[in-house]
């Protein structure tokens, strides 16, 4: 029997969602602004409206919460839901701060409910191959990464919630700087050493449209990643360095161009590496893929991973870097 799925926040992320649940049922697409909600609804056969998501949490036909909303209404949605004893997905960062989190956890800790976090890009086609090749060993122990991410905004950008921090918590740094802290600590583990600068350099707005991270494990492999909001085409770079091999991924589709993945393995000689290349210019499925992940979770009641303690992780690494750069 199908799941039953609700979605709080019909935004571009919400609406992504509705179209990849996985078999799952879209029961009720809830939005302060109603009318948006309606919008979502109506493209699905069955599915219900609604504005106040307290009352959506509870509902007990619901199996699944999705939270699509600003980074204000993250976690207090989810922990709501995870109170109800709902499986929760909720959007990247998961939060402002790590600490809002905690209630999330505990939340999930009483009733049993499941929590994944929406790192989405560890699904990618590129990733998953990427993944396959780290894990083969073929590129040998990791020594670094070094990551590049982002776009040029829009007219009016100064003016949406992303640069207001009471919403959003930050500026690009938790926009998709958390994606590259998720990736790097997917690839190398914890960082011990944290250091990064936010300036902003372009936008009038209160928060930062750039951020540069230099981080370290206590094994001394290093990430260096950059993001921005001054990227004039759309950008996505991500390269892991091991000793033996080097794995490149460039591209997410559609602005950011075809996504590929290149393996460059040394030879015993070293000189030029032996190159090969995987390209993606189909439709990006890793939004199903996600999900499906996430209903194997629920399925088999093991902890999702990336969960709370992955986006708390990644978020705790920009906290720091706000707190070296308040001054």
């Amino acid at each position: 029997m199908a799941l039953n799925v609700a979605i709080i926040g019909c935004g571009l992320i919400g609406r992504k969602r509705a179209g990849s649940l996985a078999g799952c049922r879209l029961a009720v697409c809830c939005d302060q602004d109603v009318t948006r909600a309606r919008a979502l609804a109506e493209a699905y056969p069955g599915a219900e409206s609604a504005a106040d998501w307290r009352a959506v949490a509870a509902l007990p036909e619901i199996d699944i919460v999705v939270a699509a909303t600003t980074h204000d209404m993250l976690a207090p949605i989810a922990a709501a839901a995870a109170r109800a004893g709902k499986h929760v997905l909720i959007e990247k960062p998961g939060g402002r701060r790590a600490c809002e989190l905690d209630t999330v956890a505990e939340a999930a800790r009483t009733t049993g409910a499941l929590v994944r976090i929406g790192f989405n890009h560890r699904y990618h086609r590129a990733f998953r191959k990427a993944r396959e090749i780290f894990d083969s060993g073929a590129a040998g122990p990791p020594m670094f990464v070094r990551g590049r991410y982002g776009h040029g905004g829009r007219l009016g950008y100064e003016r949406e919630w992303r640069a207001d921090a009471a919403f959003s918590g930050g500026g690009e740094l938790i926009d998709q700087g958390m994606h590259l802290i998720d990736l790097a600590r997917w690839f190398l583990g914890d960082f011990t050493r944290v250091h990064g600068c936010t300036p902003t350099l372009f936008w009038s707005m209160p928060v930062e449209d750039n951020a540069f991270l230099l981080l370290e494990t206590g094994a001394g492999q290093t990430a260096f990643l950059h993001a921005s909001w001054t990227e004039w085409k759309n950008l996505f770079s991500f390269e892991i360095c091991g000793r033996t091999g080097k794995i490149e991924i460039s591209g997410l589709g559609g602005s950011y161009g075809t996504e590929r993945i290149t393996f460059y393995k040394m030879s015993p000689e070293m000189g030029p590496p032996e190159t090969t290349t995987w390209e993606f210019p189909m439709t990006d499925d890793s939004w199903d893929v996600e999900f499906s992940e996430f209903l194997k979770d629920i399925g088999l009641n093991r902890q999702p991973q990336p969960g709370v303690a992955d986006a708390q992780a990644a978020l705790r690494i920009a906290e720091q870097v706000y707190r070296e750069n308040a001054t």
